[in-house]
């Protein structure tokens, strides 16, 4: 059943990301012609497209990806436990599937930025992936740069918006009862 649970969870975290990647794409009017952006619009088109017949975007939020976002954290919280024969409360669903979407938005982002600083140490030259990367991060780290500059070129912006993530991160997991988490 240990198996079932994290393929289910797997999937289900994978599908997530997506979503809020695309979400972000738009944000941030990332390229849209980047292989990345692109595979990111394929996968999620066949379940936001039908979804955005229903739900109109509002001031360039796409919200259709918002709430399919919304709604596959919350199954996490559902299909997972009634799997396993546990007590489905539909309300806690709603919560936690809130305070998880925020925090896998955060787990992303750590990724995203970790893997952008291991490429700048590795890629040389024009890299799409790498671009896309530096557009998705730059509404988080610009601020932290014009505060806290480059220091004989070493780039501390990633060092720090680790720390607030980790912040964040404390804070939600307040919020979130213990036996809830997955």
């Amino acid at each position: 059943m240990e198996a079932i649970n994290y393929l289910l969870k797997f999937a289900f975290d994978t599908f997530l990301m997506i979503l809020v990647l695309r979400v972000w794409l738009q944000l941030v009017r990332a390229d849209f012609y980047n292989p990345l952006s692109q595979f990111i619009v394929k996968v999620s088109n066949p379940l936001v497209i039908p979804l955005r017949r229903i739900i109109p975007g509002v001031g360039g939020v796409d919200l259709a990806t918002i709430v399919l976002a919304y709604i596959f954290a919350t199954l996490t919280f559902i299909i997972i436990p009634l799997l396993n024969g546990g007590p489905i409360d539909i309300i806690s669903a709603l919560y936690l599937g809130l305070i998880y979407l925020i925090k896998q938005t955060g787990v992303l982002l750590f990724i995203i930025m970790l893997v952008m600083a291991l490429m700048s140490w590795v890629v040389q030259g024009y890299n799409p992936t790498q671009m896309i990367f530096s557009q998705l991060t730059a509404p988080i780290l610009t601020p932290i740069r014009r505060i806290i500059p480059s220091i004989g070129g070493l780039d501390l912006s990633v060092l720090i918006a680790f720390l607030l993530l980790n912040v964040i991160n404390i804070l939600l997991g307040g919020w979130v009862p213990y036996w809830s988490m997955l």
